[in-house]
């Protein structure tokens, strides 16, 4: 009964989401108010209006609904080879009703945690798959947790086509140039502090993009937010959709 207040008492035409259907006037307020947060401007965390009061999905998991489906329109090519890294539940659930080609969940499995059927057990710097395998490879929110990230970067691209795509987002500062990391923290505390999550291990600068070509992607940065702003995606969240180069003749 509480929850049904409150979704009529936000209920309005303002936002719409994807997942579950529910419109709605405003946003639900999530995240954490954290000061490097703010001091560094970090785009993609950080306390913000970015919730559907429904079923609680993100502006981040939304921005992927956009791009995935309503952009790339990938469920009118069913002879697709896809690797979702950490998928995210309402999206993989999405993506698994499309019946493409191949679609494979993975995730480095952690003590405690339930994870669905569906996602394999898996390491992303030591990935169970041959060279030039997939279409398209989905890592949100992975990276910034995971030391050796230009491995695990290289990793992805190796598994990749030629042409192959992938979507590479981490949460971004906006105002600092430099990726700022430090690998002998680890202190829960701490790293929530430096870093703004306690399982994080850097906060990515706007050389982001030199790091994931130092891998061998090709990238491109987008951002489609003013098209999808009832779908309540962050206006300064860009896109990093990135290419493998074809192979030489």
């Amino acid at each position: 009964m509480k929850n049904k207040i409150k979704l009529q008492a936000h209920s309005g035409n303002n936002y719409y989401c994807p997942f579950c259907g529910y419109t709605s006037r405003d946003l639900e307020v999530v995240g954490h108010d954290l000061p490097v947060l703010r001091e560094k401007e970090v785009v993609g965390g950080g306390r913000r209006a970015a919730g559907c009061y429904q079923c609680h999905s993100r502006d981040r998991e939304r921005l992927l609904y956009a791009f995935i489906i309503e952009e790339l329109k990938l469920p009118k090519n069913k002879n697709r080879s896809i690797l979702h890294i950490a998928p995210e539940p309402k999206l993989s659930n999405v993506l698994l009703k499309q019946d493409f080609n191949e679609y494979i969940c993975g995730d480095l499995f952690t003590p405690g945690y339930t994870y669905p059927a569906h996602v394999q057990n898996m390491n992303v710097l030591h990935l169970p798959f041959e060279d030039n395998h997939f279409d398209l490879v989905i890592c949100n929110h992975v990276l910034e947790h995971i030391p050796e990230d230009i491995k695990a970067m290289q990793e992805l691209q190796r598994v990749l086509k030629p042409g192959g795509k992938a979507i590479l987002q981490v949460p971004i500062s906006k105002n600092t140039r430099e990726t700022v990391e430090d690998f002998t923290i680890a202190d829960p505390k701490k790293r929530e502090e430096l870093f703004g999550q306690f399982d994080h291990v850097r906060i990515y600068g706007q050389d982001y993009v030199q790091r994931l070509e130092s891998a061998g992607f090709i990238v491109h940065r987008i951002n489609i937010s003013e098209t999808y702003t009832r779908m309540g995606v962050n206006p300064l969240e860009d896109l990093f959709y990135c290419e493998k180069p074809t192979l030489s003749i």
